[in-house]
């Protein structure tokens, strides 16, 4: 008998549970049990889940329940988000695919001597732009240029991608608090939501073969960063600056580029270094979604036990999270020395 069966007499709802007929399936622990011919031992005082309840009152649904009708929702839903979704995202993988094949068409004489003159050009520091030259020469030596050229390719694109939506987002939050009130629970959700969450919508809605798979899903991941520091960086302007641009009839639009944007450049220069950071670490998880780069070799490191593999593709990582946070920490520090001058 069912710990809740008095219950649902005491309310009166015996008829209405018995009018559905047959009591629920038998659970696997049920089955099993039955076979060995053990009873299950159960709870004293069992939580009022959905299971318990339903076993005492078949009408109640189970949790099995509850999943399968997110997951027929989802798949009634499906057609009309990929209809609605597939035109907008097409140009997300043409981005990806040009990326990839310019990165690999451009020869690595050519290629290595541009990375190390954009490191010097963003961070202006001798000793950055060694280890930058020094670390892709690494990575050629082991034979792993191609695959980090991959990886910094998808990177390209969709940390560019997440700073041209971010930092305009950012800024209509610092305008509007009624947005950012509205806003600040979708960034808390994509911010704390495990990234392997992120995979399991897009999986239904695209296909693996499709680079938007993997390219929503970094963009998503690590567009948070930029738009909450873009957000704070404007709110923190002095309001005895803009009180002085008011006074000299500075317009809402001269204010923005000429006083707010350049004060508040050290945080959004810290929002798109954290950005860098996140696409990176999601490239590698996009890895089991076809997304090629270095990830691959780890995922390959994982599957086969090939633990040499599996290491010199983390070291590769390691490098390439270094190279970018080094150069974007450098270029932040060169914008705060400049902004200090003037």
């Amino acid at each position: 008998m069912a710990f809740y069966d008095g219950l649902f007499e005491t309310l009166g709802l015996s008829e209405w549970c018995e009018g559905e007929g047959s009591s629920a399936p038998m659970s696997m622990a049920d089955l099993l049990a039955q076979n060995s011919g053990d009873e299950v031992a159960g709870e004293a005082f069992p939580f009022p889940s959905l299971d318990n309840l339903s076993e005492a009152c078949p009408a109640i649904i189970q949790s099995r329940d509850v999943t399968k009708g997110i997951e027929d929702g989802f798949l009634a839903a499906k057609p009309a988000l990929k209809s609605f979704l597939d035109p907008i995202t097409q140009p997300l993988s043409w981005l990806l695919d040009g990326a990839l094949w310019t990165f690999a068409a451009i020869p690595w004489f050519v290629m290595v001597p541009l990375l190390v003159f954009i490191a010097y050009w963003a961070s202006r520091s001798i000793g950055v732009t060694i280890f930058v030259a020094f670390s892709i020469m690494l990575l050629g030596f082991v034979d792993h240029y191609d695959v980090a050229m991959q990886t910094l390719s998808i990177i390209f694109v969709c940390t560019g991608i997440s700073v041209a939506l971010g930092v305009p987002i950012g800024i209509a939050m610092s305008k509007s608090d009624r947005l950012q009130k509205s806003l600040v629970p979708v960034l808390d959700l994509l911010q704390t939501l495990p990234t392997f969450v992120y995979l399991i919508p897009l999986i239904f809605l695209f296909s693996v073969t499709e680079s938007k798979l993997y390219g929503i899903a970094i963009i998503l991941y690590a567009i948070v960063p930029v738009i909450r520091l873009t957000d704070l960086g404007i709110r923190l302007v002095d309001q005895d600056v803009i009180e002085a641009a008011n006074a000299f009839g500075m317009t809402s639009r001269q204010k923005l580029t000429g006083v707010e944007l350049p004060l508040a450049l050290p945080n959004i220069m810290a929002g798109i270094n954290q950005t860098i950071m996140m696409s990176l670490a999601m490239v590698v998880i996009a890895s089991l979604v076809s997304a090629p780069g270095l990830g691959v070799n780890v995922l390959r490191g994982i599957r086969n036990l090939e633990l040499g593999v599996g290491i010199v593709a983390g070291i590769g990582i390691v490098l390439l999270a270094v190279i970018l946070d080094r150069v974007s920490k450098a270029a932040l520090t060169r914008v705060d020395n400049t902004r200090m001058k003037h």
